[in-house]
């Protein structure tokens, strides 16, 4: 059993740190090839605030994915 926490724990964190960057670069990929504003002068940062939100706000999301796959990794291995 403490097995699968640490390892639930350290999916967590994993998860806590890819997720965040992956956003980032999707939401910024994504502004600059829809909105032609983004990069501008006159832009002001929005399009890389909007990304940093994301990134921020998906931290929390990131801690639950990676411990539901080590969770699920886990009872899988139970089972069997």
């Amino acid at each position: 059993m403490l097995r699968l926490v640490v390892k639930a724990f350290a999916y967590g964190l994993v998860g806590m740190i890819v997720t965040p960057v992956a956003m980032f670069f999707i939401v910024l990929t994504a502004a600059h090839i829809f909105d032609q504003r983004c990069g501008t002068p006159g832009d002001s940062g929005g399009c890389e605030m909007g990304a940093a939100s994301i990134a921020i706000f998906s931290m929390l999301p990131g801690l639950a994915i990676g411990v539901a796959i080590a969770l699920f990794q886990g009872y899988r291995n139970r089972a069997r």
